[in-house]
């Protein structure tokens, strides 16, 4: 059975691979090499596999660099696209930051103008009071005019009406000088009574013209009231949801502000008035609760001057690498990344985006030319790759200060600044800090 199948064999290969023989000729001698169907048949399948393989390789690699090439352009169309709307938020920044100067503006006018209506109004309360006190005393004086009068009248009448059992007689002299005396004071007080009555008329008028214009200037102050109240209510809601935005606490962040500012007097000290055992007044205490609120105000300007808010480059830029975990470009493998990648040419500016103390400054492994600010709150920012440092050791800086240029120092593939953010020396993302501030500023 095996010699038929293997007779059949043969004879399938002799017909596809006939045996073929290859002369080799010298001098002297003639050889030849003879090749067998199985050997054609060995070295076919051989060709054949190389040839499949080289092909499907060559396909491979194909798609691997047309699936490369893709990659990169939907990468620099991602990178367009950020850079697009960090240009936009910028945009969007600044147009903020006019409209809160604008704001602070009108403000500080409203405010001028509400002190010099306070002044007026109690200047005027003041002559409201006196007017009234003035209208009480001549109240009483006329009130015992009037009872004088009476008196008067009474004693004339007695004087100059005769008993009705007595004969009647004349007068005498010294009779006749009281009787004329009496009269002459009592035409006088009559006199008197009508002049202090048309002046309690005047001043009635007076009065009633004084309390509409104190009625007209309440609603004015109200109307003004209302406007700061809604104006600080608009300036610090945005900056209470910056500082939660960032994750951290306002309450807090105020108090720690307010420790460091503790001096009183100036402008926002509370408005008091003596009082005299009346109510408070309630302007008083709106004028408080707002003067209230401004000084808040200021102490969220001073906290969001001491957080991390600003974007270390005002030029333009391109965003390269963002926070977490990436693919190192030189070795390959994956690495944390904490920080973010702001890249632009040699020499470009670079600024602190807080206030705060330079605690280094120098050279250092992986970053190369490194600078560490140390703000509140526990928070630090480092600036790392930098082509110049313009800044030492110790050193007061403040928010938008220029620390330096970027550059491409250190372990880099560009020139580029690492831009990193420290909370109690955990790195934390800084874009969190950018994106909570991009409404605001």
């Amino acid at each position: 059975m095996r010699t038929r199948l293997a007779i059949r064999v043969h004879a399938m290969l002799e017909r596809h691979f006939p045996e073929r023989r290859l002369f080799l000729r010298s001098d002297t001698d003639t050889r030849f090499i003879r090749l067998r169907p199985a050997t054609q048949l060995v070295a076919f399948a051989g060709s054949a596999a190389l040839v499949a393989w080289t092909i499907i390789a060559t396909a491979i690699l194909l798609m691997d660099t047309i699936g490369a090439g893709n990659y990169r352009s939907q990468a620099l169309r991602d990178q367009e696209t950020y850079q697009e709307s960090l240009n936009a938020m910028a945009a969007e920044r600044d147009l903020r930051a006019e409209e809160a100067l604008a704001a602070q503006d009108r403000f500080n006018a409203a405010l001028v103008r509400v002190s010099d209506m306070q002044t007026e109004l109690l200047q005027s309360d003041t002559r409201r009071r006196e007017l009234e006190t003035g209208i009480d005393v001549i109240q009483v004086t006329l009130r015992r005019t009037i009872r004088e009068r009476d008196e008067a009248r009474t004693n004339l009448a007695a004087l100059e009406a005769p008993a009705a059992d007595a004969p009647v007689t004349a007068l005498p002299a010294a009779a006749e000088d009281t009787v004329n005396f009496l009269s002459a004071a009592l035409a006088d007080t009559a006199a008197e009574r009508d002049q202090v009555e048309s002046n309690a008329q005047d001043a009635l008028l007076q009065a009633d013209e004084m309390a509409q214009r104190i009625a007209l200037m309440e609603d004015q102050n109200d109307a003004i009231f209302r406007q700061l109240e809604d104006a600080m209510e608009i300036s610090v809601e945005p900056l209470d949801k910056m500082f939660r935005a960032a994750g951290m606490n306002p309450n807090s962040l105020l108090d720690q502000v307010r420790s460091g500012y503790s001096g009183q007097g100036g402008p926002l000290t509370p408005i008091s008035f003596s009082t005299m055992g009346e109510m408070p007044n309630p302007d008083a205490d709106r004028a408080n609760a707002i003067l209230g609120e401004l000084d808040e105000l200021n102490l969220y300007r001073i906290a969001a001057d001491k957080a991390p808010f600003a974007i270390p480059v005002q030029a333009s830029f391109r965003f390269t690498s963002g926070y977490g975990r990436r693919r190192d470009p030189k070795t390959g493998g994956i690495r944390s990344h904490m920080g973010v990648d702001l890249a632009a040419p040699v020499g470009t500016p670079l600024y602190s985006t807080a206030d705060g103390t330079v605690i280094f400054a120098g050279w250092s492994t992986g970053y190369g030319r490194l600078v560490k600010i140390q703000h509140a709150f526990g928070i630090e920012t480092r600036y790392a790759h930098m082509s110049r440092v313009g800044v030492r050791v110790g050193q007061k800086v403040s928010r938008g200060e220029r620390i330096g240029d970027m550059g491409a120092s250190g372990r880099v593939t560009g020139p580029h600044v690492h831009y990193e953010v420290r909370v109690n020396g955990n790195p934390v993302n800084p874009m969190t800090y950018i994106k909570a501030a991009q409404d605001v500023f």
